[in-house]
């Protein structure tokens, strides 16, 4: 995981996949198919101890193309987001990258 993640607004279709991520008061309207994978957390870099109850932390990675707005004339961007598996807030793994 990145250490400089960036908290951001996702919004997803009932699935959970990304359909718009809101950063910086601008909304990125995914305009490409996202791929998805899993990551394992590496949770002993921020802690000594696993978080009690749980056997092994997840993190779920959606790699987006997204444009600004709904202008399709805007160019694609990619965007790696990532929750962890208990469902907690979205954040901005890489900065935006054109």
């Amino acid at each position: 995981m990145n250490p400089s993640n960036e908290e951001v607004s996702v919004k997803t279709d009932p699935s959970g996949m990304p359909l718009s991520v809101h950063r910086s008061g601008r909304t990125w309207v995914v305009g490409a198919e996202p791929l998805r994978w899993y990551e394992r957390t590496t949770w002993w870099r921020d802690a000594q101890r696993m978080p009690k109850g749980q056997g092994r932390m997840d993190v779920q990675v959606w790699r987006v193309q997204a444009r600004l707005g709904r202008n399709e004339r805007s160019e694609l961007v990619t965007m790696d987001l990532e929750r962890a598996g208990d469902g907690g807030p979205w954040r901005l793994r890489e900065g935006v990258a054109a």
